[in-house]
């Protein structure tokens, strides 16, 4: 009886979220895995894998609303650090899951992070998705993998400045030229809408370093539930919450 009601309260939320209201690009900090094997009494492995698992459902739940673009952050820079027997089986996870969202044959994949920092299987995995989902033009699907915001900011101005002594430019002339949309043209996610929603799991309400420079205007939502046990519900939850908010864009 409870499935019975909870799926009619799912169509009736859904019949709320109006598509051409949908955020264009929505990012997503996949947090909680951990937390939830722990509480289910299962694995730090078994979590991570229930995540994944996540991901699959949360391409099509956006792709059904008409969003254009999801960034999954994966794996931050800072989570490189953690012992070999918990990062292997993490990696070797995230592998699967970006060779699944290639294999889907809808999606185009597209790499956000610091590559350079990543093991080479794992950093072969995300470049060959990218490669064979270029010509796609389904949904956006952002993987970020060995991804700060820091970095990110970092990498884009290292690349800027190089791209600029290539051409000759002198340090005074590039000084009197540069404005914010040159360093947003060699972020990662360069080309790409800011994300309108960001949605964080597991209860925490901080950004953690998530696409600093994006976000700058985009809208929050914190969920309670761990990233396994986010549901459809709740992602409407968030479109709907999203959809009542003015936007001021700062102001």
């Amino acid at each position: 009886m409870r499935a019975v009601l909870e799926r009619g309260y799912e169509r009736r939320l859904a019949a709320t979220v109006d598509p051409s209201r949908a955020p264009r690009h929505v990012g997503v900090i996949l947090d909680g895995n951990r937390r939830w094997a722990k509480a289910s009494g299962f694995e730090t492995r078994s979590g991570h894998q229930a995540g994944a698992d996540k991901v699959l459902e949360l391409t099509e739940w956006c792709e059904q609303v008409g969003v254009e673009v999801v960034t999954l952050w994966m794996l931050s820079t800072d989570n490189l650090t953690r012992p070999p027997a918990e990062l292997e089986p993490l990696l070797a996870i995230i592998e699967d899951t970006v060779d699944r969202l290639a294999r889907d044959g809808r999606w185009r994949v597209h790499p956000v992070g610091a590559l350079d920092l990543l093991p080479s299987s794992t950093r072969c995995t995300v470049e060959e998705a990218a490669k064979a989902t270029a010509g796609h033009t389904g949904l956006h699907v952002n993987v970020a993998v060995g991804y700060g915001g820091r970095r990110e900011i970092a990498d884009a101005v290292r690349s800027l400045l190089s791209e600029h002594a290539a051409r000759g430019t002198t340090l005074e002339e590039l000084v009197e030229v540069l404005d914010v949309e040159h360093i947003a043209e060699h972020l990662y996610t360069a080309g790409q809408p800011d994300p309108d929603l960001v949605i964080r799991t597991s209860g925490e309400q901080r950004l953690s370093g998530f696409l600093l420079w994006q976000s700058a205007h985009s809208e929050y939502y914190f969920c309670e539930a761990y990233w396994p046990d986010f549901r459809r519900v709740d992602f409407l939850r968030a479109l709907r919450a999203y959809e009542q908010r003015e936007r001021r864009y700062g102001s």
